[in-house]
Parts: structure tokens; C-alpha cells; sequence
């Protein structure tokens, strides 16, 4: 199997860190073929860096995506934690910065997801009003 640009980078970006390096191309079920870009299989948790998603790539058309649903539910279904990152996450810092919090703190940071969400995968006008008038009351 190849690794992708994203692919490399995350490493890299993982080796900078000095934070734990995962299995590269591990697979999860020794009946299917399905594999994970990386796996941490000691703490049931994946990484999948999803290339093409601008360009019409594997993971946005039919077959392809009816693929990765049938794989992450599998894996959820075995106790898998997968979090998912387009190329432009890896390239923006995202998915390090989200990663890195789980791998430092060993936390699942499963209390809000709009703490996590908020300014780090999605911009923060998308929320700002929505906040603001949580704020107010």
C-alpha cells in the first residue's frame, strides 16, 4: 500500500511531537480486508485521513463511501474510536492539534463536542451566534 501525502505528514507531524506512533495500514478484523490508516490497538483507537474530498475522490462517491460506512460502523460495532481528518486538516495542523490533546492527556474528550469543535474543526462564525445566545441567558 502507498502512503499519501497527508498520510506522511501526519507521522511526520507525530515525530515532531515526539508523541506515540501508531500502526500504519492495521487491520482491524482478521476477516475482512478493512484497514485503518493508523491504529493506536492498544487504546481500540483509529485514524483515518480521508484524501480526494474536493476532487471527487474514492471517499465521496458511491461505492467508495458506502465502503467507509460499512467499515466504521464495523469498527464502532468492536469497540474502534476512529476519528476522521480530510488532507486539509493534516496540512492546517487540525488533526495533529486534535490528536495530540487525546495523546497527551490520554482524554476521549467526550464532555462537549462543541469544546472541541469549536475553532478547531470549524471555523468559529459557524457557532458565534449560537453561543452568544446561550450566553445571554
Amino acid at each position: 500500500m502507498t502512503t499519501s501525502k497527508g498520510e506522511q505528514l501526519f507521522i511526520d507531524q507525530l515525530m515532531w511531537d515526539q508523541l506515540d506512533i501508531p500502526k500504519a495500514e492495521y487491520r482491524f478484523l482478521k476477516k475482512r480486508r478493512f484497514r485503518f490508516d493508523f491504529a493506536w490497538p492498544d487504546r481500540m483507537m483509529a485514524v483515518e485521513i480521508e484524501g480526494g474530498v474536493w476532487s471527487g475522490g474514492r471517499h465521496t462517491r458511491g461505492k467508495g463511501y458506502t465502503r467507509d460506512l460499512e467499515k466504521y460502523n464495523l469498527a464502532t460495532l468492536h469497540g474502534w474510536k476512529v476519528y476522521r481528518f480530510t488532507t486539509q486538516d493534516v496540512t492546517s495542523g487540525t488533526a495533529i492539534s486534535f490528536m495530540k490533546n487525546i495523546l497527551i492527556n490520554k482524554t476521549i474528550m467526550e464532555e462537549s463536542y462543541e469544546d472541541i469543535s469549536r475553532g478547531l474543526m470549524f471555523p468559529d462564525h459557524i457557532y458565534s451566534s449560537k453561543y452568544e445566545a446561550k450566553d445571554k441567558k
